[in-house]
Parts: structure tokens; C-alpha cells; sequence
């Protein structure tokens, strides 16, 4: 056990964001923390790292454990080049190196045996840190991350935001405490960093929280959820995928019970009012008493996630438009002598879902901007609606309602407001300065407007990237329902597999499509080269090859499935069998004759429960590629 939180509980500002809270983290653990925004997940990741205590409780690390935590802004003003900066983590083993350095000069004037032994400690003692190896770590973990050679050498103080904030996740990564926290680790890199990124971490010898709306990166590196829900602490195991099932388990348990108590709270409301219209002395009395004991039914009485207030959001197209929508041909542009992407090219058709993916800086979020601004030719009845996840169709200046009031001049006050209340914008929310938001509630406000406006083709730049987890799964939903055309940029993983029909991918200064969703992408980039050119050949055709293999790749998740349901089939049969083996082995059963036998025939039918399992296991693992 590397650390352990305790019966915790904090507030913010007078209001209770979680309570009685208890967790451990062990070797190994990989834990997403995930939960609403402004449940408290940064807050709890601040009483581990021990910038803030907890109300009440406490967390204990064991003796010698050592916690790192992502810190944003940490090297803004850093004249070092990027390289350098990273390996600022090293300090120690340059500080070795450079020890090293002057006893070999030192040697090289005299072969003094004292200097020799010395020479010859220090130099064990550097390379058992992996002191031959910490710059080529360091620069495979920059590249990895999505740094180019050439942007090695530049100073921290010339990067943006998003690449200081990699250094930082870079030196944290290398720094390898026996704790890792990492708060939203996913938000700056693009795909391949991120798949990087996830490879790292379950590598890592360090245990991991992680704290992320990006669902896929959860699916991949998490081996248990700590999941903040009616402001307590819920720990589940295994993935995000595993976290939704128990959820909705122990949902379905939560909404039973509070079914069952309200259900008795409106009987006893119904025995209050009929005692009140008596109006007694002893009637007074018997209501005050019914009161007090709906009262304390409803005191930590747990209310179902269905009947909280979330985001409410439909988007529909105003008007049918041609069935071409969109037609761009010898689409190019350059920026600073370099090309992102030339001689692009394609067709848009009425109801496509379609998702740009790439690399940071290869020309996304350009040629949808360039699209907005009139790239190519629109078919007839197109409106374009357009949402930015930067913000930048929002007035700073303006407040919640006075933004809609700017976008819908002809609309009426209670109509907006009716509108903001579905976004969670009530009362005095709405009259909240944009420059005051958040970002989640700034994407919340654009996504009101965008769904005013009944735009039938939207453009959207990383729609999900400001959104909690509930909020990101409502906005599928509408997008699903929408019967409009979509063209999205996006690096979430999940999101572009619930959207995508089409995959738009930048690859040598163009743009290629891929008929599929994310899985048949990843099927298509892991192929071997002959097979790639095969997809490539069949794409938009339906052609039986790229079939075939999709039906292979789903064929094969099916088993990767199967495989997981054995083993956990096999560990919890050979669980049952060590508790019957204890009990038989137990003296005080010894003298129970009937009991021996029952145990004795339990533990035969296991282990033939066990051979079977492991006979399956077998089959599957065969069949596996």
C-alpha cells in the first residue's frame, strides 16, 4: 500500500463537494478519477500531493513514498531549450556526469589510486541510475509526445501553452515517482502522442491517477475508477467500459431504493395534509411527527442519476438542403514557407458523419476554418452552423444571456432563457460575464447558440474537449439523432467512434478518407503493407476485402472478449477452490462427517468446473492473433 485516504471530506465555498471518502492506492494501481466538473477532482488530487488538507480525515503515505504531480505553467519563463528543460529532471546524474568528467581529466594527470576507486564507484553508481541512457530516454519521451527534432532546440519561452505543458508531462513521466497523478495528461497532444502516452504509462512501474474526460485513454490504461458521484467516493474495478456496467448496476439498485422511499414519503405527505385539515392539537402533533420521519427518510437518501439536472441538447436542421452539400477540389495552404496540406480534394453528401484526424499542427482545424470562410462549393439550401472549442464565436464582453441576445436579435426573453435553463444556466447564471466561465461552460453557451440556430451542416472543432464525461455522452447522443451533415475535427477516441462514417486522415501534405469509425482506422494503420493497400484500394467502395477484415477485426475483439470473461471465470473457480481446500483442511469441521462430504464433492465438481475453463481458454487463445 503506497498511500491511503481515510473518511475525507471537503468543501468549496460553503458547499459540499464530497464526503466521507475512502481509497488506497497500491503498486500497480492505474486509476482514472473521473466525476463532473467542480466535483473536487483537482481538489483531491491537491490533499494527496499535500498542497491542501481535507476537512475532515486524512491521507497517509507510507514511509518513503514519493508523489509527483502535473504542474501547469511550472517552466513558462525557461530560457533552456526544450531538451535541456526536459532534462532538468536529471539533475543528479548530470551533476554525477560532470563529476566523472573532472576525475577523468584528473586520471588522465595521475593514476592516483584513490582517484581511481573513486572513479570507478561513481561510475557503477551512475550507470545503475541509467545514466548512460537519460538523454536518449529524454528525447525519445519529447519525440514521443510529439515534438519534431527542430523544435528540441527552441526555447521553452518560444513555445506555446500546449507544448510546455508536454515538457512538464515529460519530466514527470521520466522523474518515474512512486505515485503519478496527471490531470488531464491527453488534453494537448494529438492521437499518435496520446497512444504513446497510454503505451508509457502501462509500462510504468509508478502507480497512476489519472484524471480524464478522454474515455478511450481510460479504457486503455485503467485498472480501476475512482468515480466522484452524489458527492461521495465510489471505487470500481477494471476499465472505464467495466465502470459503466457496475454503474449502471448500482444505479439501478439506487433508483429502486429511492422509487421505494419516495413512493412511502408521498403516503406519509398524503397522512400530513389530512392531519393538518383536522387542525387538532393532537393532529398538529402526529403531522410534526410524520414530518420528522420523512425527514429522516430522505437524509442521505441517494437520488438517481436520472432524476439530476444534466445538459439538455437536440440539435435539428431547419430546412433540407441538396444532397451534395459540399464539393472541395485543389484545396492548399501554407503557413510560414511550410505546406499543410495541398491539392485536397473531396465531396460532402447530405447525412455523412464525418471525422478529421491527425497530427498537432497538420492542417484540422485550417481547412474546417477554411470550409466555414467558403472553401469549395456548397450545394443549394446549405446552412453552416460552427462551433469552436477555443471559443472564439463567443463575446467576452457579453454576459451568458446577453451572447444569445446578440445571436438571436428576434427571439424573446423567455425563450432564451428557457433555452439556457436546458444548458444548466439558471437564475443568476445566465447574467455570469463569458469572460468569467470556464471552459466547459463556455462550450456549454456555443453549443446553446449552435443549437438555436437549426444550422443542417455543423462544424465542429474538438466538440468534446471542455466537457465532462455526461456531458460528452448527451452531446453524442444529440449528434446521433441529429439528421443533418457533420464534419468534425477530433482527437477523442470514443467520440469518433459513436460519430464517424467516414475518416478524413492527413498523410504526406493530403488528405485521405477511409470509409469506418476509429476501429477500422486502427485496423487499416496496423495491417501489413499489402493489406493497407488493399483498404486503401476499397475505400468508399465497400469493397470485400476491407469487409472481410472488419469482419475479422470485430471477430477478434469478440475473443480478445471471451478470453477476459475465462480468466476472470478461472481466478474466481480457483478462489472457490482454495476456500473449500481451507475448510476441509479446518479441525473443527474434521468431526462433521456429512459436512467432509459435501466439501469434498463441491471441490471435485471445481476442478472439473476448472479443467473445462481452462479447455476453453485454450481454444480461444489458439484462435487469437
Amino acid at each position: 500500500m503506497l498511500l491511503e485516504a481515510s473518511n475525507i471530506s471537503k468543501s468549496f465555498g460553503g458547499e459540499l463537494l464530497f464526503s466521507s471518502g475512502s481509497f488506497k492506492v497500491e503498486a500497480g494501481d492505474r486509476i482514472g478519477l473521473i466525476g463532473a466538473n467542480g466535483t473536487g477532482k483537482t481538489t483531491i488530487f491537491n490533499m494527496i500531493a499535500g498542497d491542501e488538507e481535507s476537512d475532515s480525515g486524512g491521507i497517509v503515505r507510507a514511509s518513503g513514498v514519493t508523489v509527483g504531480m502535473l504542474r501547469q505553467h511550472a517552466c513558462k519563463d525557461s530560457r533552456r531549450s526544450c531538451f535541456d528543460e526536459a532534462l532538468t529532471v536529471f539533475s543528479q546524474l548530470m551533476a554525477q556526469e560532470g563529476e566523472l568528467a573532472s576525475l577523468h581529466s584528473a586520471l588522465e594527470k595521475s593514476a592516483d589510486p584513490a582517484l581511481i576507486n573513486k572513479a570507478a564507484a561513481l561510475q557503477e553508481s551512475f550507470q545503475a541510475a541509467g545514466g548512460l541512457t537519460y538523454k536518449s530516454r529524454t528525447r525519445a519521451a519529447l519525440i514521443g509526445l510529439g515534438f519534431t527534432e527542430d523544435e528540441l532546440e527552441l526555447t521553452v519561452d518560444k513555445l506555446s501553452g500546449g507544448q510546455r505543458s508536454k515538457i512538464e508531462i515529460c519530466k514527470l513521466l521520466l522523474s518515474a515517482p512512486d505515485v503519478m497523478l496527471l490531470d488531464e495528461p491527453t488534453n494537448h497532444l494529438d492521437i499518435d502522442a496520446i497512444e504513446w502516452l497510454d503505451g508509457f504509462i502501462r509500462q510504468s512501474r509508478s502507480a497512476v491517477i489519472i484524471i480524464s474526460h478522454d474515455r478511450w485513454f481510460l479504457d486503455r490504461v485503467a485498472n480501476k475508477i475512482l468515480s466522484i458521484e452524489h458527492k461521495r467516493l465510489y471505487f470500481y474495478p477494471g476499465n472505464y467500459t467495466k465502470y459503466l456496467e457496475l454503474r449502471e448496476h448500482r444505479e439501478e439498485s439506487i433508483r429502486r431504493e429511492y422509487e421505494n422511499t419516495m413512493r412511502e414519503v408521498h403516503r406519509i405527505e398524503g397522512v400530513i395534509e389530512q392531519q393538518r385539515r383536522w387542525n387538532r392539537e393532537k393532529n398538529i402533533k402526529t403531522a410534526e411527527s410524520k414530518q420528522k420521519q420523512i425527514d429522516r427518510m430522505l437524509e442521505g437518501l441517494q437520488i438517481p442519476e436520472s432524476e439530476l439536472t444534466n445538459m439538455t441538447l437536440r440539435f435539428t436542421a431547419g430546412s433540407i438542403c441538396s444532397e451534395s452539400v459540399l464539393e472541395v477540389r485543389n484545396a492548399s495552404c501554407s503557413f510560414d514557407e511550410k505546406t499543410l496540406y495541398n491539392n485536397v480534394g473531396f465531396e460532402i453528401r447530405r447525412g455523412d458523419r464525418i471525422v478529421i484526424i491527425g497530427k498537432n499542427g497538420c492542417g484540422k482545424t485550417t481547412l474546417v476554418k477554411a470550409i466555414k470562410k467558403g472553401e469549395g462549393k456548397r450545394g443549394t439550401g446549405v446552412k453552416v452552423g460552427y462551433f469552436d472549442q477555443h471559443g472564439s464565436t463567443l463575446n467576452d464582453r457579453l454576459t451568458v444571456f446577453g451572447q444569445l441576445r446578440a445571436d438571436f436579435p428576434s427571439k424573446g426573453d423567455t425563450e432564451l432563457r428557457c433555452a439556457l435553463a436546458l444548458f444548466m444556466f439558471k437564475g443568476d447564471d445566465v447574467f455570469k460575464e463569458i469572460s468569467t466561465l470556464s471552459g466547459g461552460e463556455k462550450a456549454r453557451v456555443a453549443l446553446c447558440s449552435l443549437m438555436l440556430k437549426k444550422d443542417n451542416f455543423l462544424l465542429l472543432d474538438e466538440p468534446t474537449n471542455h466537457l465532462d464525461l455526461t456531458s460528452r455522452e448527451i452531446l453524442e447522443e444529440a449528434l446521433a439523432d441529429f439528421e443533418g451533415t457533420i464534419l468534425a475535427v477530433s482527437h477523442d477516441r470514443y467520440f469518433i467512434n459513436r460519430i464517424a462514417q467516414r475518416i478524413f486522415y492527413f498523410e504526406d501534405d493530403t488528405l485521405k478518407e477511409l470509409r469506418g469509425n476509429y476501429d477500422d482506422y486502427l485496423l487499416m494503420r496496423s495491417s501489413r503493407p499489402e493489406d493497407t493497400a488493399k483498404v486503401k484500394k476499397t475505400v468508399g467502395t465497400g469493397g470485400a476485402a476491407y469487409k472481410q477484415q472488419k469482419e475479422e477485426a470485430a471477430r477478434q475483439r469478440r475473443l480478445k472478449t471471451q478470453l477476459q470473461k475465462t480468466e476472470q471465470e478461472i481466478e474466481e473457480l480457483e478462489n472457490e477452490q482454495a476456500r473449500l481446500e481451507s475448510e476441509l483442511c479446518n479441525p473443527e469441521n474434521a468431526a462433521d462427517y456429512e459436512l467432509m462430504m459435501s466439501l469434498t464433492a463441491e471441490l471435485e465438481e471445481i476442478k472439473a468446473k476448472i479443467l473445462t475453463a481452462m479447455d476453453v481458454w485454450e481454444q480461444i487463445s489458439s484462435e487469437i492473433e
